[in-house]
């Protein structure tokens, strides 16, 4: 069988703006890697999974690439954090 498949990797953490930053930080660390798509990041409640939270912005930016900043953001997109 061949197509797309998805990693599920369980984590505790405070609340869901605790898991959209954890979620944030090991997508961008991975994205050096092609098989990652950190633009379709989501996160979700344990007993809800069906019911997913994006966490990256994900809108195209002038390149044609996918904005990385936090989904809802204030400002232009951009494929880099401000600094």
């Amino acid at each position: 069988m061949s197509g797309r498949f998805v990693v599920h990797l369980p984590v505790v953490v405070a609340d869901l703006d605790a898991a959209g930053r954890l979620a944030r930080m090991v997508a961008r660390s991975l994205s050096y890697l092609p098989m990652v798509d950190p633009g379709e990041t989501t996160v979700s409640y344990e007993d809800e999974q069906g019911v997913r939270h994006r966490v990256f912005c994900d809108r195209r930016v002038s390149t044609g690439r996918r904005c990385l900043l936090a989904a809802g953001h204030d400002g232009d997109c951009a494929r880099r954090l401000p600094r």
